[in-house]
């Protein structure tokens, strides 16, 4: 397969183990998609984050990405994504700073 698909294809034993599984399982019942799991729900991006994490930028607008995950209660990690890609807020310099050979 290696030679056909290269470096990326997918090993022997994982298409074996895959084979012993869905002959195991009736076909009608062989779910291909992945299974909801226990486990902490993603919550970190939900509306009421963003409106509040948009709602503190916009009140000072040089509020700390930590100040906003204590205030709102996620992580640093999840404010950042919040700001960055989903509210698309990106760092503007001053006016004075910008490179004049451009």
């Amino acid at each position: 397969m290696k030679t056909v698909y290269g470096e990326m294809c997918i090993s022997d034993c994982a298409v074996r183990k895959w084979v012993r599984i869905f002959k195991r399982e009736d076909p009608r019942e062989t779910i291909l998609r992945d299974r909801k799991r226990s486990g902490r729900p993603l919550s970190a991006s939900v509306t009421a984050h963003r409106e509040k994490v948009d709602c503190m930028i916009r009140a000072n607008r040089r509020v700390k990405q930590k100040e906003i995950a204590d205030e709102v209660g996620i992580s640093k990690e999840r404010v950042h994504h919040i700001v960055t890609t989903v509210l698309g807020y990106r760092k503007s310099l001053p006016v004075g700073s910008q490179d004049s050979s451009l």
